[in-house]
Parts: structure tokens; C-alpha cells; sequence
């Protein structure tokens, strides 16, 4: 099956570069390229996409509001946020948004592949661990940085799905959280699942959001 890609940033030589290393590929082809969030939004209308490649920052529609608007069609493509990290703060907006994941924009092409591969497949484009480093760097942002309300729906997890969110968020692989608990990689496997089902979430990556949103987590540790 071929993967459908679109391209979001408003610097054509970025798009020319992404663009050429997916062309290399076998199992890719860019089907569109947008140079503003308005202009993707209007193509994903007649265009069939499987990932989206987005910018943040782009002028007309930033890349944040246009994952959001995105993720509220129904089934709709998977998103990538592109950042260069350092400068960026709006990587968390993106992923609260309702992107998968974030990529460095000088990521490698090896890496770039691997990344459009995993999503397209329903896997979190990034590992925990780089997720939960996003957040303790963005953790600022949060309302107050207090404690919020717990979300209402933390409620109906049982104290193990509970126990292995807070791993979730603190960066730790499947195989990582059946070790630390003493459980088969499968059994964790399925709380994650039972997890992102009972609180409406898509990914792991969402699991993390809303870990430090609801202050389960906090920027280093627990909340």
C-alpha cells in the first residue's frame, strides 16, 4: 500500500527536500503540497492523504489551528508537527491539537521515513521519552503550573491502568513498563489500549498531553 503524503510549510526548498527523499521511496508518493494551513485545508477537501507533514509556523493558518481543524473531520489523514525544538513553542499546542507526534525539521531522512512508516500505521511517531522532553521544556505553559482538575474520565481507570499512564508519561516503553510491574509486554499492551479507549485518546502521545494537563505527571516526576 502506498503511503499519501501532503506537505505543509511555507519554504518551498523544505518541501523540495522532503519531497525528493520521499519520491525514493517505494512505498510513498506526495501527493500534495500546501504552502499555509488555509491552502492544505482546501486541498484535503478533494485530495485523498494518509500524513500530513505540517509547519507551525506559516502564514494565513498556522499549523497548530490547521491540525486542529484536521483532527475534528472525521477519519482523518495523521499529522506530523514539524519544529525546530528550540525555537518553537508551539510544538505542545500542536500536539494538543490533536497532531501524533513532532519531528525535527533537520531530522535525518532515515528517521523522516521511519516516522511517516510508524504513524501511518497507528503507532506514536515519537519515542515517550523525546515526547515527555517536549513537555518538561513546555511544561511552563501549563495553566498556573499548578495542579489542574483531573479529568473526569481518570475516574474510570482501574488503579493498575492508572499506574501504568503515569509510566506511559514518564517515557517508559511497553517492554519498560512490564518489567518495572512485573507483567507480560502483552498485558501492558492491552491496559494502554483499555487506556486511550476509556479517556477518548488516539496515541500514546495524547496519553502523555494529558498526563501533565491533569497534573498526574509534572515536568521531572509525578505530580
Amino acid at each position: 500500500m502506498t503511503i499519501r503524503v501532503m506537505l505543509v510549510d511555507d519554504q518551498v526548498l523544505l518541501r523540495t527536500g522532503f519531497r525528493m527523499v520521499l519520491a525514493a521511496q517505494p512505498d510513498m508518493e506526495v501527493v500534495a503540497e500546501a504552502g499555509d494551513g488555509v491552502e492544505a485545508l482546501q486541498l484535503l477537501r478533494s485530495t485523498p492523504v494518509d500524513v500530513v507533514l505540517m509547519d507551525v509556523r506559516m502564514p494565513k493558518l498556522d499549523g497548530v489551528e490547521a491540525t486542529r481543524r484536521i483532527c475534528q473531520d472525521t477519519d482523518p489523514p495523521k499529522v506530523l508537527i514539524l519544529t525546530t525544538f528550540d525555537l518553537d513553542e508551539y510544538a505542545f499546542s500542536g500536539l494538543k491539537a490533536g497532531a501524533s507526534g513532532f519531528m525535527l525539521k533537520d531530522v535525518p531522512p532515515g528517521e523522516l521515513l521511519s516516522a511517516i512508516r510508524a504513524v501511518h500505521s497507528g503507532d506514536a511517531v515519537v519515542a515517550p521519552s523525546t515526547t515527555r522532553r517536549l513537555l518538561d521544556r513546555f511544561a511552563p505553559m501549563l495553566p498556573s503550573g499548578t495542579k489542574q482538575p483531573e479529568h473526569k474520565e481518570l475516574s474510570r481507570l482501574t488503579e493498575r491502568e492508572r499506574e501504568v499512564m503515569i509510566l506511559v508519561a514518564q517515557g517508559l516503553s511497553n517492554g519498560e513498563i512490564a518489567a518495572r510491574l512485573v507483567l507480560s509486554e502483552a498485558t501492558v499492551k492491552t491496559h494502554v489500549g483499555r487506556i486511550l479507549t476509556k479517556l477518548g485518546l488516539r496515541d500514546r502521545v495524547q496519553v502523555v498531553v494529558l498526563a501533565y494537563e491533569t497534573g498526574l505527571v509534572r515536568a521531572g516526576g509525578l505530580g
